[in-house]
């Protein structure tokens, strides 16, 4: 019975198979036929319920290779440039379609006695020869594009040679020229500061401000560089302009409150409401936690002191001068530090807040301090700014 289940479910599967091999066949996908095709005849492809895949195997490998064919007739007479790449992935396609079928052969048509015919060819020479003419028209065709001097003609020519090095590894000096248009095709972005406050902006501040080794932000075709290369051009500016600065008052807020809890001070004997001890079934006395109410007075300290910083961000066309577009940018910094003191019972504290009793005041940090201290925020925002709003050509 087992077995019989088996079988049914075996030809179900089959029947499903072979029906969406034909469905392929039918809609022109011929190398999704042939795919599908070597599947099912993968398993045993000598099975008597396996010989319509090989009729469809057979069907789909004649229609495939006569549609290519056709096609690359018509494309050789065209004899258009633009047509090389499609012409070699034609033969590729057609090597790599005989290769599949050649790893199943010989297949058995039992019903007409006689092996499946698929008929090959020899496409190495034609894949070597468009290759050749291929890689010819890619190379010419980059270094035209390279002596044009809009950058996104570099770009394509790059591109394109990543291709043909690819597709022809060491061919010429394509990696030289892939270097050379690399360079052309870039964006280069001199970034500076500014200060128009009357606060003197700590130097490690802005070093590190414009420290873009941690930025993360160059991408393929921009480069950040915020110390000016000699004899070279920027396309773009980007000024960080500090427009004000403003550093509270050192403060210290006293604040005092009382604590009150209820905590476990040791155990009594249980009462009833006479006042008479809780006896336990085998006549001992029944003991609870003594609770005590514990009170304690605390002094809380809070030093206080803040720093903000604002700016603005300025995208500069250094070729035409001109104001493309400013961004706002600030940042605020507060120190706070709290610590207590306190008299009475410490346990009627939460037991988080007894950190506070094992501190002493600390010195405030100084005026450049904080201003340094806004830095880290203020350079995560300029760069969700420079990321958000890339340079367009």
């Amino acid at each position: 019975m087992r077995n019989i289940t088996f079988l049914l479910i075996s030809l179900l599967f089959l029947g499903c198979g072979v029906k969406q091999t034909q469905s392929m066949l039918s809609n022109g996908d011929y190398d999704g036929a042939i795919y599908r095709a070597l599947e099912g005849l993968r398993t045993n492809k000598n099975a008597k319920g396996n010989q319509e895949y090989v009729y469809l195997l057979e069907e789909a490998f004649a229609k495939a290779k006569e549609r290519d064919l056709n096609d690359l007739k018509l494309l050789i007479k065209e004899n258009n440039p633009a047509n090389l790449e499609r012409i070699y992935n034609l033969y590729k396609q057609l090597h790599t379609r005989q290769e599949r079928v050649k790893g199943v052969l010989p297949l058995r048509l039992i019903n007409e006695n006689r092996n499946a015919y698929f008929p090959f060819d020899d496409y190495s020479d034609s894949i070597i020869a468009s290759k050749n003419d291929l890689s010819a028209y890619l190379y010419t065709n980059a270094k035209k594009l390279m002596n044009s001097r809009n950058k996104l003609d570099a770009r394509e020519a790059y591109d394109d040679l990543g291709y043909l090095d690819q597709l022809n590894p060491n061919y010429k000096d394509v990696r030289l020229l892939m270097d050379e248009a690399k360079f052309k095709g870039t964006d280069f972005v001199f970034v500076s500061t500014k200060n128009d406050t009357q606060v003197i902006i700590p130097a490690r501040l802005q070093e590190d401000l414009l420290d873009f080794s941690t930025f993360g932000i160059n991408d393929k075709w921009t480069v950040y560089h915020n110390k000016k290369q000699k004899d070279f051009f920027y396309d773009y500016g980007l000024v960080v302009t500090f427009r004000n600065i403003v550093i509270s008052p050192e403060q210290v807020r006293e604040k005092q409150f009382v604590k009150e809890k209820q905590v476990k001070d040791g155990t009594k004997v249980l009462l009833d409401a006479s006042g008479n001890p809780v006896k336990d079934q085998n006549g001992n006395n029944v003991m609870v936690d003594n609770l005590k109410t514990v009170t304690a007075s605390i002094y809380e300290f809070t030093q206080n002191k803040s720093c903000q910083v604002t700016a603005k961000v300025e995208f500069l066309d250094n070729r035409s001068n001109q104001l493309i577009d400013t961004y706002p940018l600030s940042s605020e910094f507060v120190f706070n530090y709290v610590y207590a003191t306190f008299n009475g019972d410490k346990r009627a504290c939460e037991q988080d807040y007894f950190q506070f009793f094992d501190r002493r005041a600390v010195p405030f940090p100084t005026n450049e301090q904080m201003v340094f201290d806004s830095g880290e925020d203020l350079k995560a925002k300029l760069k969700a700014i420079i990321t958000s709003n890339k340079f367009r050509r």
